[in-house]
């Protein structure tokens, strides 16, 4: 009842903004402002405003954003170990050598012999 009420003196007060925004030539920011100013008793008139001074003082609603916050810790906590990889210090080493040996020494090293070129015309 009372969130109704405020909502619909937000909305009073911004069409009197509105209302001498346009009383001084500004034209676009008054339908701008009152654009706005409908809003909060729009919210009011569809329900939105009821639904969530509920939801707000509801103890099963806030424990049901916790269970999804606590969800939402475990999504990021496995992303963030499984992103570390690896498990014991010897199998990261393993692994490095391995990496290593798999690149060719050779590879790197420039060749010191003549190049084929194209024949020159």
């Amino acid at each position: 009842m009372i969130a109704e009420t405020v909502c619909a003196a937000v909305s009073a007060a911004g069409l009197g903004v509105a209302a001498i925004t346009a009383y001084r030539k500004r034209f676009l920011r008054a339908a701008r402002i009152a654009a706005y100013s409908l809003v909060p008793i729009g919210l009011v008139m569809t329900g939105v405003v009821e639904w969530a001074a509920d939801t707000a003082f509801s103890p099963t609603a806030w424990a049901g954003f916790g269970v999804l916050g606590a969800a939402w810790l475990l999504f990021v906590t496995t992303r963030a170990v499984e992103r570390r990889g690896g498990g014991t210090r010897k199998e990261r080493k393993a692994a490095r050598a391995a990496q290593r040996e798999a690149i060719a020494p050779e590879a790197s090293a420039p060749s010191l012999g003549q190049g084929t070129r194209p024949a020159a015309r």
